[in-house]
């Protein structure tokens, strides 16, 4: 028996996907900074993909950077921000609940001189909007929140955020949208910078996304050799720019059917879930019904992660690129009880998930707590 249920760390490519990478990894293999017809060619494909992503976002096609991930998209945004805007102020914001990308950003930054804060996390997941408006200062040059938190499956007011910020000219809003895209329907417009990668909604590794909005500056992280911007150098990845626009067109496309499926199989969770006495729920019911982040009482969530493992589920505790042996950030700012922290793991869904894979799952699951006990 094999069952995934670890969509929020990795997803499958869609065979669509691939077929449309293959085709233009073989028409379209030529550098695109180059000036003969092949290189033409492999330059329109590019802005052909970039045309079609931002039409999709309702962004323009000069404020996407392709990168290698959403890893780099963020420190892109982040340094290239707050370098880009030192001679203002040397203050940041931030979260527990962001993705070590951004945590690993932040702390290379305070290291550098800058002072970081991190907002208060309410009951129910979101930001503590107050709390945030306290932090706030005249030499807070950014503000970096995810949309929708990788381990609990939180969706952050990022509008009601970028309407705050809007007092303090010097700020610039950072949004991780890496679990958001596919999820849930999101206005990137409302940030200055945001990050994705599409290997997220089943497109492939090695490419993401960071949206900029038209005059924001960044500092480069790459400097040297042509590219689609000055933000990002290197050679462009035609046939990765055209699978990448391919799956967030399915993405987008297929939102409604795609989440009616996965709200199903959540519900089916929840209410199995709601029986025991030993199982507790750390996502809140506004959360993406994608992620479904669980402590069971007296089992620390590696442990519980290698029993599942041993019996052929995958899950995560915590998201994949996470300090192992170590309390979820996000579940400690939620709950405060470090025990039930380092108890937590999560359960990521997908349209692909069927039904008889989760009733398996659970089977498999009580039978654990049950000789666990």
């Amino acid at each position: 028996m094999s069952i995934y249920l670890d969509y929020a760390a990795d997803t499958p490519p869609d065979e669509r996907v691939l077929t449309t990478y293959l085709a233009a990894a073989r028409e379209c293999f030529a550098n695109p900074n180059s000036a003969h017809s092949a290189g033409i060619a492999a330059k329109s494909t590019v802005d052909r993909s970039l045309a079609e992503m931002a039409a999709l976002l309702h962004i323009l096609p000069e404020e996407i950077v392709l990168t290698s991930g959403a890893s780099e998209a963020n420190n892109l945004a982040i340094k290239g921000l707050a370098f880009a805007n030192r001679r203002r102020g040397k203050h940041i914001v931030s979260t527990f609940l962001e993705h070590s990308s951004v945590s690993g950003a932040l702390t290379f930054l305070q290291e550098q001189g800058w002072e970081i804060d991190l907002v208060n996390i309410r009951p129910d997941g979101t930001v503590d909007l107050d709390h945030l408006k306290s932090l706030l200062r005249d030499d807070t040059v950014l503000c970096a929140v995810c949309a929708v938190d990788s381990e609990l499956g939180t969706v952050q007011p990022v509008k009601a955020i970028a309407e705050l910020l809007q007092s303090y000219p010097n700020c610039r809003l950072h949004v991780d949208a890496t679990q958001a895209i596919g999820k849930i329907k999101i206005d990137l417009s409302d940030a200055d910078t945001a990050s994705f990668a599409p290997h997220k909604y089943y497109g492939l590794k090695g490419s993401g996304v960071l949206y900029k909005k038209k005059g924001i500056v960044l500092e480069p992280l790459i400097h040297g050799g042509a590219s689609t911007t000055i933000y990002r150098s290197g050679t462009p990845d035609a046939p990765a720019a055209a699978a990448l626009a391919d799956a967030l067109r399915y993405a987008l496309e297929e939102y409604e059917e795609r989440r009616n499926a996965v709200i199903v199989l959540n519900k089916q969770l929840r209410k199995h879930f709601a029986h025991s006495d030993l199982i507790l729920i750390n996502s809140p019911e506004q959360a993406v019904p994608n992620i479904l982040n669980l402590s069971v009482q007296g089992i620390k969530g590696e442990e519980m992660r290698r029993l599942l493992d041993e019996k052929g589920i995958c899950v995560s505790v915590k998201s994949a690129c996470s300090v192992p042996n170590t309390p979820s950030r996000a579940v400690m700012a939620v709950s405060h009880d470090r025990k039930n922290a380092l108890s937590s793991w999560r359960i990521s869904l997908s349209h692909l998930t069927t039904e008889q894979e989760i009733d398996a799952f659970l089977r498999v699951l009580d039978t654990i707590i049950y000789q666990m006990k």
